[in-house]
């Protein structure tokens, strides 16, 4: 493997030192929470690869912001940087505006406000001025499975006939109201198939295939395959089929591919998935919880975007959508946030109706707040705001994106079955290969008595997303079948926290539990098996 020389991109500035514990006591503990490692005490632990989600450091900048955030319930200071960040982030490309700069400084008069906050948008995915209240398409939430309730609940309701149905597309049926509706994917992250499924959707995963085969180790800096990709041949056989593109509300591509290994998704492949889209009349929306980390992956790998800012490729990227969801505790760098919004006078207001934005209006108000803040304080706001501009700095992704492949290319170095190439958020090792030629059943869940493993003996909390993760034993309960579901554990790294040496341990003790993989426990599920959401509810 070829050795790339990464720069630092920040400094620590504050540290929090960790609480002592023994092997011995982390086994009591883990017993009384019934070894459910989602249940464990983080503050107990050395190293926390649970999840990237909310776990970030945040940057001076978005500190400094925080203090400048207020907490009035209608139209506070943040709301207006957080409309006017998506607007730079996701629509302007590399002419940004930055108008949170005037209001960290403390320079925003009442001629900025007319001028500039209140000035009228449209035709984007964030209407401004008065024609977000005459035809509402961005929407605040508390984090990203919020956006995917409020998205799926309110087209549920549509296609049960509640409301406004569909326009007629190729298929020839002018609704999607008398058959149960489905929803197409690159992959379903477990909580976006199940706010989907609670909608009363049918889930359709087309992954590209391919996502276990064999990466040469020695092409991990120079080349990608972008396993994530939406399988498109096979989306287009299913759509062909009579009736079916008829009840399809929506294709979700979710960047990077959560689902699949946090595999990015290319530019090739979503112009693609919008051209489907498009012929069938179906709405193209966007999963965009690493969209910056995506974006850094076409800018190293895909042909003719090496010269690309990452500015224009995510611009470029969200050309081709007609809405999207977004979790802001991912690639916001904010511990709090999400949103949803839909391009205005686009295929999805023609699609649903044209009160589609006031019925989701209504139910933001409903479950989250109003929509000045959708649940999220005025400091969060402003954090999540600023977040949007630190995460797309290039020098920050070539770090990010550098310390995950060095992560992977560590583990692949001391012989750990590794997915390859690594995503962008976490690496995953490949639990088939791991546990080869020890005998391991899925209905074991071998890969989750490694995460309990690697926990009791090091204090290092990793997820399993294979068998147990996605409910192997509960078939018909997601789209997903036991043959296509991967074998996987996840070690999603937080943003701004861990160094070399957190790196480094972490590699040595799955090694040392890699050389006795035969003696790692299998995990028999005691209660909660009927439940939803296996992680977070089951006890063993």
């Amino acid at each position: 493997m070829d050795d790339i020389l990464i720069a630092p991109s920040h400094n620590a500035l504050v540290v929090r030192p960790h609480i002592s514990i023994t092997a011995e006591e982390r086994e009591e503990i883990l017993r009384s929470v019934e070894y459910n490692a989602f249940a464990f005490p983080a503050a107990l632990l050395t190293c926390d690869y649970l999840s990237d989600s909310g776990t970030s450091a945040m940057t001076d900048v978005q500190w400094a912001a925080m203090l400048r955030g207020d907490e009035s319930y209608g139209r506070n200071s943040g709301y207006y940087c957080i409309l006017d960040a998506f607007r730079d982030v996701f629509e302007r490309g590399e002419a940004r505006e930055y108008l949170f700069r005037d209001v960290l400084a403390g320079l925003a008069d009442s001629g900025f406000y007319r001028d500039k906050f209140l000035k009228a948008h449209d035709g984007g995915f964030v209407n401004g001025g008065p024609m977000q209240l005459m035809r509402p398409n961005f929407f605040i939430v508390p984090q990203g499975r919020c956006a995917e309730a409020l998205l799926f609940g309110t087209l549920g309701e549509i296609a049960r006939g509640s409301g406004q149905a569909s326009q007629p597309g190729k298929s020839g049926r002018d609704d999607i109201t008398n058959m149960k509706p489905a929803l197409i994917s690159n992959g379903f992250f477990d909580t976006t198939g199940a706010n989907a499924l609670a909608a009363g959707f049918e889930l359709h995963t087309f992954t590209q295939p391919g996502l276990m085969d064999p990466f040469p180790a020695r092409l991990v800096n120079r080349e990608n395959p972008f396993k994530g990709n939406l399988d498109i041949a096979a989306a287009s056989a299913f759509l062909s089929q009579p009736d079916n593109a008829s009840r399809v509300a929506l294709i979700l591509l979710t960047i990077t591919n959560n689902w699949a290994a946090s595999q990015p998704v290319s530019m090739a492949n979503i112009r693609a998935a919008s051209t489907l889209a498009k012929e069938y009349n179906i709405p193209l929306f966007f999963d965009a919880c690493r969209f910056a980390e995506n974006a850094k992956l076409i800018h190293d790998f895909e042909p003719g975007y090496g010269g690309n800012s990452i500015a224009a490729i995510v611009q470029e990227m969200f050309t081709f959508a007609d809405g999207f969801t977004i979790s802001l505790k991912k690639d916001g760098l904010a511990n709090m946030g999400g949103a949803l919004c839909f391009r205005d006078g686009g295929l999805f207001a023609s699609k649903f109706g044209p009160d589609v934005g006031v019925r989701l209006k209504e139910r933001q108000i409903m479950c989250f707040g109003n929509d000045s803040y959708g649940g999220m304080s005025g400091r969060d706001l402003m954090a999540a705001a600023v977040g949007l501009y630190e995460v797309t700095k290039e020098n920050y992704l070539e770090s990010r994106v550098g310390q995950v492949r060095s992560f992977a290319q560590k583990l692949v170095a001391r012989g750990v079955p590794t997915l390859l190439p690594p995503g962008g958020s976490a690496v995953f090792l490949d639990m088939d290969r791991f546990f080869e030629g020890c005998g391991r059943s899925y209905a074991e869940f071998a890969a989750l008595g490694f995460t309990l493993e690697l926990l009791r003996e090091y204090g290092i909390r990793a997820m399993e997303a294979g068998p147990y993760g996605w409910e192997w034993d509960k078939p018909g309960q997601t789209a997903q079948h036991k043959d296509s579901i991967p074998n996987l554990v996840r070690f999603a790294v937080p943003r701004n926290i861990m160094t070399d040496q957190h790196i480094d341990y972490t590699v040595q003790a799955i090694a040392k539990l890699f050389e006795r993989r035969d003696t790692i426990p299998a995990v028999r599920i005691v209660r909660g098996k009927e439940l939803l959401m296996a992680q977070d509810t089951r006890r063993f």
